[in-house]
């Protein structure tokens, strides 16, 4: 069925329209129609968030280029989008896409190809900026009565091309800012009621229209009539206005003070009768004071009334009051009654038990201020989701109820040592409670066992941190700010908090940093812009492969980045220049930090500075995968990133792996990252206090962090001597429980010489490489694997961390194999172009053909023939 018309709005002056229907007039007809570019695509994912349930809205998103935006559009709840036809083409190939949801845009379409193109399907059609109606007319008589759903703009809008698309069963579009509710005082704009009753047709002698009057749950509240007079009443005042048979005019509840709020108007298929969706007020809508004229509500609509009742008023002592006044015990019953539903067995224990769970959970509802229609929009925004999920039970119900989650086994959960939760604990001490790593000799153990000292610590299996990750980026793409602010409120307990974002400018006052702060960041920012400026291409790279053949490489800065810089059991400032400053450098357009706030809301000083100074578009007050997920998705008030980088924890990173893998996050990572780690080469050289406060540098970090130290032929007084450093400098820090965690699986190997001790440091491959060693540049020569390398004994691994202008943020478990620490290629992209002159193209041109002849790719060959028979004919 055609709607009888769409409005369409600027999604960003809808609320307030200069002339035209305001977001209020809208709402009554349910129905908007918006232009979707890539410049606003943000705008339309915060007006999908703010309006599901108010609109059903339908997006010209002909020049969006991501079909990965078309799906997400879809999936937060569009009715509707119009697309040409390449992007249907790539719609076509997305699972779970409904094509009723879809329409093609005419613009440039032969009429035969637009019938082809959706022939057997239920694609709509959409003619845009129409001159002559007649031509459409005469397009949809020629196209059958079998026709698809077909839209009209025009470029001239007028009531009378507005009507006659109408009386054609096809949508017309009419811009929200020409259309009015109040005609007598807007002569020149079209006006609402017209439009809707066009096509409305009445078999009564009277010409009335049957209207059924329901609440917002589709309670039928009771039988009236309406004319196209009281339609347009009902519009202008924002209530029930009615046509009574007797008095005219009837705005209901004049007189009994009953009176009804329109929230929204709808025809039903015959266009024959009406549908007035109100909010009732008062005693009811019936004369005799009952909420109904066929009785009073039941089943949850009388709950709802009653506890709303009862949470206005409750009967002192009343069993709901206690509910109400008692959170806990509240909490305590849900979780009652949803055990014995699960365990109900006949159909009679079924329907009873879940009864019992849907009275408690209704007064949660109740209690939070949230109705049976909000819990209706959201069963109805969870229906129109095109992107599935597994369906897998938590991890700890799963585990519960002896689950097989879909890789066939059950979770097993390995910890990393936990912080000593008593001063008795002894983790990180030997028998005599010295603080003291493992000692290996490796001419006195196999490799197998010096292969096992030297794994990381265990970190949670990759099913249970999933299982905790998945339901929160799932949370964060579904409800946007206002899941990123619970989580937030939940472990950060930054309970004051309103708004995820902190936005630039910053205040001063967020500033206040004592001087020497200040100096040192500046110093810290000055040396590390030096060093990643120092690493821009001066010029794009141009090589002539062979005459005429000229490739090009250029660079270009990613466009938008993502900073996430730990809170954790740390403030990390370095942290957000070493992410930030070559994010400047390489001139990205926006750079978003995400940190988390302290428990009264706020940002560290230092933190905020080094975002103003790197010019950052806004701080993310959110930390873990909740952080993670906001930056890769984007929400209502966070910017959707290209790029994530930064360290984390074990969930920060798993958080990013996953959005990394989904094509529809579009968002690329620096790299895996897990606990901090350093790794200490010392010969008879070294300085024991050096190394030690390099060991306990690292082991600081966090209980999951580990340190190793390669002793080079050190004998047991020199070892001894490190051992006693250590125990001492641990002592007197304030972090010295961390460092005790940390040192629990941390280890010393004894070797006979350098070269044993580079061969097991690059099977290591560490974060942080500290050579504390004779002719130490000379020893750097042999590094094949490790993120940074601290070269000398004046080169302490804080240096690296803060000051010098290396970055920091640096792969660790063993990714230095494989990946580099962040640097100003992590924000850059490399683009390569190909320039050939006719003469390039026979230089090559054979080769080109010989090798798509090899794999039969003819039309690849052809590219490369057609243009050489082209030169021969033109000699």
């Amino acid at each position: 069925m055609a709607l009888p018309f769409l409005p369409s709005i600027d999604l960003k002056a809808y609320t307030s329209p200069v002339k035209g229907l305001d977001a209020q007039a809208l709402s009554y007809i349910g129905n908007v129609f918006a232009t979707v570019t890539p410049d606003n695509v943000d705008d339309a994912f915060l007006y999908l968030q703010q309006t599901f349930g108010l609109f059903s809205t339908y997006f010209n998103a002909s020049s969006l280029t991501s079909v990965s935006d078309l799906v997400s559009l879809l999936d937060s709840g569009a009715a509707k989008v119009f697309v040409v036809l390449s992007q249907l083409q790539e719609l076509r190939n997305v699972p779970n896409v409904a094509l009723d949801r879809v329409v093609l845009c005419m613009s440039g379409q032969l009429k035969k190809d637009l019938v082809d193109a959706i022939a057997g399907t239920p694609v709509g059609v959409y003619a845009e900026d129409v001159q002559d109606v007649e031509l459409v007319e005469a397009w949809l008589k020629d196209y059958g009565g079998d026709r698809p759903e077909v839209f009209v703009s025009f470029a001239k809008p007028t009531l009378e091309s507005a009507l006659h698309v109408t009386k054609l069963s096809a949508t017309p579009v009419i811009p929200a800012d020409q259309l009015t509710i109040d005609p007598k005082a807007e002569q020149d704009l079209i006006p609402v009621g017209k439009v809707l009753m066009a096509n409305t047709t009445s078999d009564r002698p009277d010409g009335l229209f049957t209207t059924l009057v329901t609440d917002e749950r589709g309670i039928a509240l009771g039988l009236v009539y309406s004319s196209e007079e009281s339609v347009q009443e009902s519009l202008k005042t924002g209530r029930g206005v009615y046509q009574s048979r007797k008095r005219g005019l009837w705005y209901k509840g004049e007189s009994s003070g009953d009176v009804q709020e329109l929230v929204k108007v709808t025809i039903d298929c015959d266009s024959d009768c009406l549908c007035f969706i109100v909010r009732q007020k008062g005693r009811g809508f019936c004369h005799l004071a009952t909420a109904t004229c066929f009785g009073h509500y039941r089943g949850l609509s009388k709950l709802q009334q009653t506890l709303q009742s009862r949470k206005a008023s409750a009967p002192e002592g009343s069993y709901t009051a206690r509910l109400f006044n008692d959170p806990n015990m509240l909490k305590a019953k849900i979780m009652e009654e949803a055990q014995e539903l699960v365990e109900a067995k006949t159909k009679e224990e079924v329907a009873f038990e879940a009864a019992d769970l849907m009275y408690f959970a209704l007064t949660k509802c109740v209690a939070s201020g949230v109705t049976l229609e909000d819990v209706e929009k959201n069963l109805d925004a969870k229906s129109v989701k095109v992107k599935r999920r597994k369906g897998d039970a938590k991890g700890p119900w799963a585990e519960k109820m002896g689950v097989i989650q879909e890789n066939g086994t059950k979770e097993m959960v390995k910890e990393a040592a936990s912080v000593p939760k008593s001063k008795d604990d002894p983790a990180g001490t030997n028998e005599e409670g010295k603080i003291e790593m493992k000692r290996y000799i490796t001419s006195q153990e196999t490799p197998e066992v010096i292969a096992e000292v030297l794994q990381r610590p265990s970190q949670k299996s990759t099913d249970r941190i999933m299982g905790i990750v998945n339901p929160i980026i799932k949370s964060i793409r579904e409800r946007g700010d206002a899941a990123v602010l619970e989580y937030t409120h939940k472990f950060e307990k930054a309970t004051s908090l309103t708004s995820p974002v902190l936005r630039a400018p910053f205040p001063r006052s967020m500033m206040q940093l004592p001087p020497e702060t200040i100096a040192a960041i500046d110093v810290s920012f000055e040396n590390i812009r030096r060093f990643h400026a120092a690493q821009q291409d001066d010029k794009p790279l141009v090589v002539e492969t062979m005459p005429g053949v000229v490739c090009t490489r250029f660079s270009r800065p990613i466009e938008r980045v993502g900073l996430y810089v730990p809170g954790g059991t740390a403030v990390l400032p370095s942290t957000a220049l070493m992410l930030g400053v070559p994010a400047m450098v390489a001139g990205c357009k926006k750079i978003v930090i995400a940190s988390p706030p302290r428990a009264d809301g706020s940002v560290t000083p230092e933190i905020v500075y080094v975002a103003s100074k790197v010019g950052a578009e806004s701080i993310v007050l959110a930390g873990g995968a909740q952080a993670v997920a906001a930056m890769a998705y984007g929400t209502e008030s966070v910017t959707k990133v290209d790029k994530i980088l930064g360290p984390g924890n074990q969930f920060v990173t798993a958080a990013k792996m996953f959005v990394s893998n989904d094509t529809n996050a579009g968002v690329s990572i620096d790299m895996p990252a897990g606990p901090s780690e350093v790794l200490v080469v010392a010969d008879k050289t070294a300085n024991p206090a050096f190394v030690a406060s390099d060991l306990l540098s690292q082991a600081e970090h966090g209980v999951d962090s580990q340190v190793i130290l390669i002793a080079v032929d050190l004998n047991e007084q020199e070892l001894a001597a490190i051992e006693d450093e250590l125990h001492k400098q641990a002592m007197a820090l304030p972090r010295v429980d961390i460092v005790r965690g940390s040192i629990a699986h941390s280890v010393t190997l004894v070797v006979k010489d350098i070269d044993e001790a580079m061969t097991l440091s690059n099977e290591y491959a560490p974060e942080h490489l500290i050579l504390q060693v004779a002719e130490p540049e000379k020893v750097a020569e042999k590094v094949e694997n490790a993120g940074s390398v601290f070269v000398g004994p004046w080169t302490p691994e804080s240096v690296g961390d803060y000051s010098a202008g290396v970055n920091h943020s640096l792969p660790t478990y063993g990714y230095a194999k494989q990946y580099s620490g962040v640097n100003l290629g992590s924000y850059l992209k490399h683009i390569t172009s190909s320039n050939l002159t006719a003469d390039g193209l026979r230089n090559v041109g054979e080769a080109v053909m010989q090798l798509a002849k090899v794999e039969e790719l003819e039309a690849h060959r052809r590219a490369v023939s057609i243009r050489l028979s082209h030169m021969d004919k033109s000699a």
